[in-house]
C-alpha cells in the first residue's frame, strides 16, 4: 500500500503547545518525548498500521511559539535533526498574542516566517511537509476578532501547502465541523487547545492527510 511515509522515515512534528503537550524536554527523543498529545497519538497509530515502515517520531513543540520563535529556533530543533518529514501547526500564537499582550504579527510577517522556515528546509534537507491549518473554536477567551484575524493566515497556510507540495490538514474545517454537531468545548476547552477527544480528531486527520486512516 502506498502512502505519503516512505521506510525509514524520521518524522518531526513541530508547532506550539498543541503539538508540545507534555512532552518530557529533558528526554525529547526518550519514549516520554512524544507527549500525550496528537503528536503521540500519531506515533502510536503509524507505528500500529504500519510497522514495516520502521518510522522515527520526534516532538519539538513549545507552548507559546509564534512564527518568528519557530524560525528562530529552526536550525537545533529541526534542521539538525535532519527529518526526511516535517510536519507545521503554528499560527494561533500569533492571532492569540495580538489580543492578549498587543504584539501584533501581520498577516505578511507571518507569511515571511513561515515560508523562510519551509525555504530553508527544502534547500537543506528537501524533505517532505505536512501543513497543518491553525484553527479556533468559539469559547472563551476566543472573541469573533480572533476569527478575523486568523481566518488570512489560514489561507497563507493553504497556499504555501500548494507551492511546496505538502500535506495538508485541513484542521480548522474539520474542527467546525465537529463543533457544529456537539459544543465546541468538547473539542477545545479555550477554544484553542484540544480536549482528549480534540487530539484524537486532529491525529486521526493528521494520519489520513498521509495515507494511515484505518
Amino acid at each position: 500500500m502506498t502512502t505519503f511515509l516512505r521506510p525509514g522515515d524520521r518524522v518531526l512534528l513541530t508547532g506550539d503547545s498543541i503539538t508540545d503537550w507534555g512532552r518530557d524536554r529533558d528526554q525529547p527523543d526518550s519514549p516520554w518525548g512524544l507527549g500525550h498529545g496528537y503528536a503521540g497519538i500519531v506515533a502510536a497509530l503509524a507505528g500500529a498500521r504500519r510497522p514495516d515502515l520502521d518510522l522515527t517520531f520526534h516532538n519539538r513543540g513549545i507552548g507559546g511559539d509564534t512564527t518568528r520563535m519557530l524560525r528562530e529556533r529552526w536550525q537545533p530543533d529541526a534542521l539538525d535533526l535532519e527529518p526526511t518529514v516535517v510536519s507545521i501547526l503554528v499560527g494561533v500564537n500569533d492571532t492569540w498574542r495580538r489580543f492578549d499582550s498587543g504584539a501584533v504579527t501581520s498577516v505578511e510577517e507571518y507569511e515571511g516566517h513561515y515560508r523562510a522556515i519551509l525555504q530553508a528546509t527544502r534547500e537543506r534537507l528537501d524533505p517532505r511537509f505536512v501543513l497543518v491549518e491553525p484553527f479556533v473554536l468559539p469559547v472563551p477567551p476566543v472573541q469573533p476578532a480572533w476569527r478575523e484575524d486568523l481566518n488570512p493566515r489560514i489561507h497563507v497556510v493553504r497556499r504555501l501547502a500548494a507551492e511546496y507540495d505538502a500535506a495538508l490538514v485541513p484542521a480548522d474545517g474539520l474542527f467546525a465541523a465537529a463543533a457544529a454537531r456537539t459544543p465546541p468545548e468538547r473539542w477545545a476547552f479555550d477554544g484553542v487547545h484540544p480536549t482528549a477527544a480534540g487530539h484524537g480528531l486532529l491525529a486521526e486527520a493528521w494520519l489520513a492527510a498521509v495515507g494511515l486512516s484505518a
